[in-house]
């Protein structure tokens, strides 16, 4: 058995091709990510992966609109969107597959590299 902390882990991020993470796997990444009312991620997209998140507590917005608790939204590769937490929230993230710098800044027009 091995065991770890959510609290060890960057940004929530506990499962895929990178360190820290309890399985380190190009299939997939997986993050359980904890926000504050008002915090923002800015405009992305994925070349690559396809980004699955579940709203597990509280609201966010995300594509123009607010999701809520039990809410599931899949972002096709290009398709951009940034990142809001309306109140206190609670989300499961999955990106499928897990590829090192597949985070873009900004719309499939604009391919700047973020470094996460």
């Amino acid at each position: 058995m091995r065991q770890a902390a959510l609290a060890d882990m960057v940004k929530g991020w506990f499962i895929g091709d990178f360190e820290p993470s309890v399985l380190r796997s190009r299939a997939c990444e997986v993050a359980v990510k904890t926000y504050v009312a008002g915090d923002c991620e800015a405009l992305h997209h994925h070349r690559i992966a396809t980004e699955v998140t579940v709203v597990v507590s509280g609201t966010v917005e995300m594509l123009g609109r607010r999701w809520g608790a039990g809410e599931i939204i899949v972002l096709e590769p290009g398709e951009a969107t940034g990142f809001r937490a309306c109140t206190p929230a609670v989300c499961v993230v999955v990106k499928t597959p897990s590829v090192i710098g597949d985070k873009i800044a900004g719309s499939a027009d604009g391919m700047t590299v973020m470094v996460e």
